[in-house]
């Protein structure tokens, strides 16, 4: 994997849990343009590797702004960077994007809330600059806890196209999201991003009037996964070479362990890095990385979390 050093050349503290890092390249250079909705692999101080959405315009070539939230419970990578100064050096990702704007909506709503509303930011630079018919909805506990809300009330060009729902229950967000089905049409993306019982929630109420292909999700937490019903199955690549893959293994790791370099980062069916083709068989789909439509072509597989509902897939790395 191609990895940058780069250089923390600003941080803000948006929210008491939030702050925002502006990455300059080390020693200099551009690191953009990147696709709207992307986001890169950052490795903190302590070593841990974990994704954060692009938040600034996607155009922007000179620098990468990420926004990162302190989570208590996490495996450190948060709370470390948290930790890092104005002058330290961190090494990401090249940019990549799983999210990215549909081409063929004549209509987009993008709604966040929390932390989610980093990958939409970028999204709405990018639907701003080509004359995109947008409304960004971003849903927050308190105005203290709305991450760049002074950039969204003041600064961005596209102000009058974003909406805050500050401060409203969750019983009341369900009422806002009913209500904002009005806007939408079958020609009409919806993309969402926030806690899994917030984007679940969208997810439904969307679902309905534009259809499942045209809700695009951002994940940042992988799903449970039910494993006790796993049974052996065979892998077999474009090359020839065949793999069985044990009830209790995952593809990613016998693949790895017979000398298979895969690309891969998170692997916790997040990033999408591992995802692969499928030529032959039935993929089972457990990742939270591709998207409705993708896992329903049957042709793609994220080989870190996925396994076959056949006795048989035959795959290709791309």
């Amino acid at each position: 994997m191609t990895s940058v050093k780069v250089v923390v050349a600003q941080i803000v503290d948006e929210t008491p849990s939030i702050r925002s890092l502006r990455l300059v390249r080390d020693g200099g250079g551009t690191l953009g343009p990147y696709q709207a909705g992307a986001h890169v692999d950052v490795t903190g101080p302590t070593g841990v590797l974990r994704q954060y959405s692009l938040c600034g315009p996607p155009t922007e070539p000179d620098s990468l702004l990420i926004a990162v939230k302190r989570e208590v419970e996490s495996r450190g990578g948060s709370e470390a960077l948290h930790s890092i100064r104005e002058g330290d050096i961190l090494e990401i990702s090249e940019p990549r994007s799983l999210i990215g704007v549909a081409a063929n909506a004549e209509h987009h709503l993008l709604i966040g809330a929390g932390i989610g509303v980093t990958p939409l930011l970028s999204m709405a630079y990018h639907l701003h600059d080509s004359g995109a018919d947008f409304q960004l909805h971003y849903f927050s506990h308190s105005r203290e806890h709305t991450a760049f809300l002074e950039l969204l009330e003041e600064r961005v060009e596209f102000r009058d196209r974003v909406h805050l729902h500050i401060g409203i229950t969750r019983a009341e967000q369900k009422a806002v999201l009913d209500e904002l089905t009005g806007e939408a049409r079958p020609s009409s993306a919806v993309y969402t991003c926030g806690p899994e019982g917030f984007m679940d929630s969208v997810a439904s109420i969307f679902t309905p009037t534009v259809g499942p292909n045209n809700v695009h999700i951002e994940h940042f937490v992988a799903s449970d996964i039910d494993t006790s019903g796993d049974t052996e199955f065979t892998v077999e690549m474009d090359t020839g070479e065949s793999f069985e893959i044990p009830a209790d293994r995952t593809i990613l790791s016998v693949l790895e362990e017979n000398g298979i370099e895969v690309f891969k980062s998170c692997e916790e069916g997040i990033c999408g890095s591992c995802v692969s083709g499928v030529l032959e068989g039935v993929p089972e789909h457990r990742d939270n990385c591709l998207s409705a439509a993708d896992k329903a072509t049957g042709n793609q597989i994220a080989l870190c979390v996925s396994r076959a509902l056949s006795s048989r897939l035959v795959i290709e790395l791309y």
